[in-house]
């Protein structure tokens, strides 16, 4: 189960980040297909059912439930 972070401060600084950047991640330099929101790292971890944790932001969190 993919959800957002529960930290709303935390959720709308992202998502302003997310607007300036036209969709791309904010935490990173480079407008890659690959950082763009979900980025790659992250839709890898969601596919690993071991994996429980943040996206690189933080703005999503994927439980094992």
């Amino acid at each position: 189960m993919v959800r957002l972070n529960e930290d709303k401060a935390v959720v709308q600084a992202v998502q302003e980040g997310l607007k300036r950047k036209g969709g791309y991640c904010p935490c990173r330099i480079e407008r890659t297909e690959e950082y763009k929101c979900i980025c790659r790292e992250f839709r890898r971890q969601i596919a690993d059912p071991e994996f429980e944790g943040y996206c690189h932001c933080r703005l999503y969190y994927k439980s094992k439930d």
